[in-house]
């Protein structure tokens, strides 16, 4: 095979950009199709982000034979379908999270891509900042002893408003869940990650505090200095939660807890965690994401900051520059699509399974954020099966 992957996106808003910059950022890849809603509105993104093809309908895309793998960016209730037709096109498949809206649909794709012996993934992104790697690592050398306790959260602001609108609020394009599928499946997914332990019960707490929302009735680009009128919003019913806590329980014995909220007015993009170990304790913030935190019982608390000479083999693979020269959110998702591609151009490990999240994990996430739902609404623990 060719040593640079022929690469399509489908999907162009926040999250396809930033995928279109890290592809690029490998040296391993070449995005030469996007596709979104309409020939309009695909052709000025193909300009703006110099992209040599554009589709106004994905199926156009994904009969592109130049296209090797699709980069699926879309709203949540398109993932299971259009990751379906890819694979069923022939095309190897990273998708973006929820891998799908249910356990069948998440099933069905995890065995389909197994079936066709293509590549997938799902862009749990968060696993790659350098130090949770290293966290993973210090866990599995046994520094941090048995573990005991973990927790953590995830907080944003950026619903903190009434007036704050995106189609992330709606179930039909979303799901039933918001908070705990959006960010919760990340934190869920980092914390089975560095610990190497499973979620196996789950006693959930939801709270919609804006029970109503008011949608505007156009774009908010459109008003003029952005000052909005009451006349210009439509009153939206809510029902999926801004926030939720989450006690865990573990395979082995360990508890957990987690707390996500998406109107903690001044976070911005907070995703934490501390993990208590019988013979010392990790915390990491993904505002602050060079730096961890270890701490002692009896001698002086470390900081730990990211730099290649200092952490293990397995955490330099995925760090770019030297100590002092901080990487952040774009690197993760360059160092996850690194692994991908390498795997695609059989240039991996070749070692057990892949190193990257793929579909089994994504399933994972449907199946712990299903758990959690049905935790809160009947009110009960529920084990995770």
């Amino acid at each position: 095979m060719a040593d640079t992957l022929k690469i399509g996106v489908i999907g162009t808003g926040f999250i396809g950009p930033a995928h279109i910059e890290a592809a690029k950022r490998t040296f391993m890849a070449e995005v030469v199709a996007l596709a979104d809603l309409n020939d309009e509105i695909a052709k000025a993104k193909a300009e703006q982000y110099m992209i040599g093809k554009y589709y106004g309908n994905y199926q156009d895309l994904l009969r592109d034979e130049e296209v090797e793998l699709v980069h699926i960016c879309t709203p949540n209730y398109l993932h299971y379908q259009m990751s379906k037709e890819a694979l069923l096109a022939g095309k190897h498949v990273l998708c973006e999270k929820p891998l799908a809206m249910n356990r069948k649909e998440a099933e069905e794709l995890v065995e389909l891509a197994e079936k066709k012996g293509l590549m997938n993934a799902v862009h749990f992104n968060i696993r790659y900042y350098p130090l949770v790697r290293e966290s993973a690592q210090m866990v599995k050398a046994g520094e941090v002893g048995k573990v005991l306790a973990v927790h953590g959260s995830y907080l944003q602001d950026w619903l903190f408003y009434e007036t704050d609108y995106n189609w992330r609020l709606e179930p039909e394009l979303s799901g039933e869940s918001r908070a705990i599928a959006d960010i919760g499946s990340h934190w869920l997914d980092l914390i089975e990650y560095v610990t190497q332990k499973k979620v196996v019960e789950v006693m959930a707490d939801f709270a919609t505090f804006h029970k109503i929302r008011k949608k505007p009735l156009k774009p908010v680009e459109t008003y003029a200095g952005k000052i909005l009128k009451p006349e210009d919003y439509q009153d939206v019913p809510i029902s999926t939660e801004d926030y939720a806590s989450v006690l865990l329980h573990f395979a082995d014995g360990a508890h957990g807890v987690l707390t996500v909220n998406q109107v903690a007015a001044g976070r911005k993009n907070r995703c934490s965690f501390e993990i208590d170990g019988s013979h010392s304790a990790l915390f990491w913030d993904s505002e602050k994401p060079n730096e961890l935190w270890i701490g002692r019982r009896d001698k002086a608390n470390e900081y730990l900051l990211k730099d290649p000479s200092l952490v293990s083999e397995e955490t330099r693979k995925i760090i770019s520059f030297p100590g002092g020269h901080n990487e952040g959110f774009p690197d993760t998702s360059k160092q996850l699509f690194r692994e991908v591609y390498l795997q695609i151009l059989g240039q991996g490990s070749g070692e057990g399974s892949p190193s990257f999240p793929t579909f089994q994990d994504g399933l994972r996430e449907v199946v712990l954020c299903e758990a959690i739902l049905r935790s809160a609404k009947e009110e009960k623990w529920v084990k995770v099966e």
